[in-house]
C-alpha cells in the first residue's frame, strides 16, 4: 500500500513540475503569403527552450492577438482592407481553437487588440484607417457588435509614412483608468479616459503625449505601479520614457541607439517581469537591444545589441520565468530562441528556433 502511495505521489509531483516547465505559445502570423495556416500552438519547454507544434487554426492574417485573463479565449485581428477581429475558444486538453465569431472593425488594417483588466471590453487598432473601436465580450466569450468608434485625424513630416492617421497600439493602463493609443501618424499617444463600467472612452477629456516630429510612436508599456511608460519609435528608432503622477504625463528621457541607416522599422517593446530591464526590437538590422532601468527614476542606460539571427523580428516576447526571450522572425520564418540571464539582462543564442511562416505575435496561455 506504502508503494501504491509513493507511487501516486511521485506521478503527482512529476506531472506538477512538468506544468511548471511547459507553457503553451500562440503564434500568429501573415496568411497572404499562402504558406501560413494561421494561428499556431506550440507546446514550450521551459527546461530545455524547446518549443512543439500540437495544432493551428486557420485564419486570414491574424497579425496580433490577446489572451483573456483566465486563459479560455484567444482575440485576434484580422489584417485586411476590410478589417475584422476574431474570436476563439481554447481547449486546454487539445491545445485547440475554435472560432467563436467574428466582428467588423469599421477600418481598415487592425493591427493590435486588448482586453480591459475586467474582461469585459476589448480594444482594436486599426492602422490604415487611423482609428479605434471598442467592443463589449459577452459572458459566452464572443466579441459584441462596436460600441464606440474613435477617429483620429492629422498628419506628420514624414510624407512616406505619416500622411495620414496611423493607430497601431490600444494599451490599457495597468489601473484600467486610461488607455494609451498610439499613433505613428501623427506622432502622438493619445490618452482616453476610460469607464469600465460603461466601456465608454471620453474623448472629450481625451490628451496626449506629443512625440518629436517623425518619430512615429508604434507600442508603449507602463510599469505595473503606472509610474513610467515606455514607447517605441517605428520611425526614428527611439525609445520615449514618460512619467505619469496621476492624470499628468511629462516626458522624462528619450533614448535612441539605432545606427541612422536602420531607423524606419522598430517594432515592439517588453519590460522583463521583474521590471530591471526593457528591450527592443528593431527589424531594419533585425537585433533585439537592451536597456537596464533605474527603477528609482525610470532612466534608461543601453547595455547591449543582440542579433536576432534572423530577418525582421516584428514581435518578440519574454517567457513568465524571465529566463527565455523569442524573437519573430516575420521574413525569414522562424522564432529565435535566446536563454536570459535574468541578473545581467544579456541575451545567449541557444541555437534552436521555432519554423513558422511569416511570425508576427506571440503571446503566453497556461
Amino acid at each position: 500500500m506504502k508503494k501504491v502511495i509513493l507511487s501516486i505521489i511521485c506521478t503527482s509531483f512529476m506531472l506538477s513540475a512538468h506544468n511548471l516547465l511547459a507553457q503553451r505559445l500562440i503564434i500568429g502570423t501573415y496568411t497572404n503569403n499562402n504558406a501560413s495556416k494561421g494561428i499556431y500552438v506550440f507546446d514550450f519547454n521551459a527546461a530545455t527552450g524547446e518549443g512543439e507544434e500540437i495544432n493551428a487554426a486557420q485564419a486570414g492574417n491574424p497579425s496580433y492577438q490577446a489572451v483573456d485573463k483566465k486563459g479560455n479565449f484567444i482575440y485576434s485581428v484580422n489584417e485586411s482592407n476590410e478589417g475584422k477581429i476574431s474570436a476563439y475558444k481554447y481547449d486546454r486538453s487539445a491545445g485547440s481553437l475554435s472560432l467563436v465569431n467574428q466582428q467588423s472593425n469599421n477600418g481598415s488594417a487592425p493591427c493590435y487588440v486588448s482586453i480591459d483588466k475586467t474582461g469585459k471590453w476589448l480594444f482594436a487598432g486599426n492602422y490604415s484607417s487611423g482609428n479605434l473601436t471598442v467592443h463589449p465580450i459577452k459572458p459566452d466569450g464572443s466579441i459584441g457588435p462596436i460600441q464606440q468608434v474613435v477617429q483620429h485625424n492629422g498628419s506628420g513630416p514624414n510624407k512616406g509614412r505619416q500622411q495620414s492617421p496611423h493607430v497601431h497600439c490600444t494599451y490599457l493602463s495597468p489601473d484600467n483608468r486610461f488607455l494609451y493609443v498610439p499613433d505613428l501618424g501623427i506622432d502622438k499617444v493619445m490618452i482616453y479616459p476610460f469607464n469600465a463600467q460603461t466601456g465608454r472612452l471620453d474623448t472629450a477629456q481625451s490628451s496626449a503625449i506629443a512625440i518629436a516630429a517623425g518619430g512615429g510612436p508604434r507600442h508603449i508599456v507602463f510599469t505595473t505601479n503606472g509610474k513610467f511608460g515606455y514607447i517605441i519609435e517605428e520611425l526614428s528608432g527611439a525609445i520615449t520614457v514618460v512619467t505619469r503622477k496621476g492624470n499628468q504625463h511629462s516626458i522624462l528621457q528619450q533614448i535612441n541607439n539605432l545606427p541612422a541607416q536602420f531607423n524606419g522599422a522598430s517594432a515592439d517593446i517588453h519590460l522583463s517581469p521583474d521590471e530591471r530591464f526593457l528591450y527592443t526590437s528593431h527589424r531594419g538590422n533585425s537585433t533585439i537591444q537592451i536597456h537596464k532601468i533605474d527603477t528609482k527614476t525610470g532612466r534608461l542606460s543601453f547595455i547591449a545589441e543582440q542579433s536576432t539571427n534572423g530577418n525582421f523580428p516584428r514581435n518578440f516576447t519574454i517567457h513568465p520565468s524571465g529566463k527565455w526571450l523569442l524573437a519573430a522572425n516575420q521574413k525569414s520564418n522562424d522564432i529565435t530562441i535566446f536563454k536570459r540571464n535574468v541578473q545581467t539582462g544579456l541575451l545567449t543564442d541557444t541555437q534552436q528556433s521555432i519554423l513558422v511562416p511569416a511570425p508576427v505575435c506571440l503571446q503566453w496561455i497556461n
